[in-house]
């Protein structure tokens, strides 16, 4: 199949650009480089530098190619900038991706895949782990841009008969991640312990998060491809909770045999304090379930970033 992969040269997008082409799939990818890298983009893929907010540039690429899947990952992920500037935020997450929706109506796009969020989008969770049917409270315009999309794809599904996937994504981590970012703690953490710097935790560091290996997150897109059947919503998730100062204490001890110490800084605003999300239906229906557990991941990133 022709699959069109934007933010394709990012940390998760481009990951799932090698699996794609891997299972023997053509692949265009989409990515303005605001983030991502083109070292990262497989030379066996078609790259094209454009912005999602540019409808004329959407529109070309669609006459150009005929696409059968369009599977979307370009976004503004930080959510301290969504709450710093949150018309950038909706106008790249929600006018980008109306783009591509609209352009997606008019070629015949058999299936339209969305990366969302799983912690952002339940706001402070009522239950542990939260499953799809969770309330959707996000207290953050990421959070909210994300779950707007997804009525969007809703939207399209019953008007225009647009099949749809989302993945609702918790904490990913992995090789690639950018450790400059705002957005990443296991890379950002990773890099400072191996520059012999102190990382910092917003807040007590008891706030918890579910990491999924990327590894995992791709795996789950390949099955997609092989199982899907109608349109659904999916947590991409472990359903375990982990501390930030769990986390700090396990890279820690990969990288400085337990030596490095944190520095504490105040909590951040639209950081929630709590967050793990139910794997049960991807199960179900896919076949998926997490194959990483966090100590072998970790390990994985600290050898990746300890051979940059």
């Amino acid at each position: 199949m022709n699959i069109l992969v934007t933010g394709g040269a990012g940390f998760i997008g481009s990951q799932i650009v090698d699996g794609l082409i891997e299972s023997g799939h053509k692949v265009i990818v989409l990515d303005n480089l605001s983030s991502g890298s083109r070292k990262n983009v497989s030379p066996k893929a078609t790259f094209i530098e454009g912005d999602i907010r540019h409808a004329e540039t959407i529109s070309s690429i669609f006459a150009a190619y005929p696409i059968d899947i369009v599977n979307h990952h370009a976004a503004q992920i930080d959510v301290r900038k969504s709450v710093s500037d949150p018309i950038a935020d909706a106008e790249i997450n929600i006018i980008g991706s109306l783009h591509l929706l609209e352009a997606a109506k008019t070629h015949g796009v058999k299936r339209f895949v969305f990366a969302s969020t799983g912690g952002a989008i339940y706001g402070e969770q009522k239950y542990f782990p939260a499953d799809e049917e969770h309330p959707q409270q996000p207290i953050s315009p990421y959070g909210i841009t994300k779950r707007s999309v997804e009525l969007y794809l809703e939207y399209f599904r019953i008007v225009h008969k647009l099949a749809y996937t989302v993945f609702r994504y918790t904490n990913v981590y992995g090789p690639r991640q950018d450790p400059k970012g705002e957005a990443g703690v296991v890379s950002i953490f990773a890099n400072a312990m191996l520059e012999h710097k102190a990382a910092t935790i917003f807040g007590t560091g008891e706030q918890t998060r579910d990491y999924v290996f990327v590894g995992d997150v791709v795996r789950a897109h390949l099955l997609l491809l092989d199982k899907a059947s109608g349109s659904a919503i999916y947590n991409v998730s472990t359903g375990q909770e982990t501390s930030v100062n769990e986390l700090h204490t396990i890279l820690s001890a990969l990288i400085t045999d337990g030596k490095a110490s944190p520095l504490y800084a105040n909590a951040r605003k639209g950081e929630l304090d709590r967050s793990s999300c139910s794997n049960s239906k991807i199960f179900q229906d896919l076949g998926w379930q997490p194959q990483v557990q966090l100590r072998e991941g970790l390990t994985r990133t600290v050898a990746y970033f300890s051979e940059k």
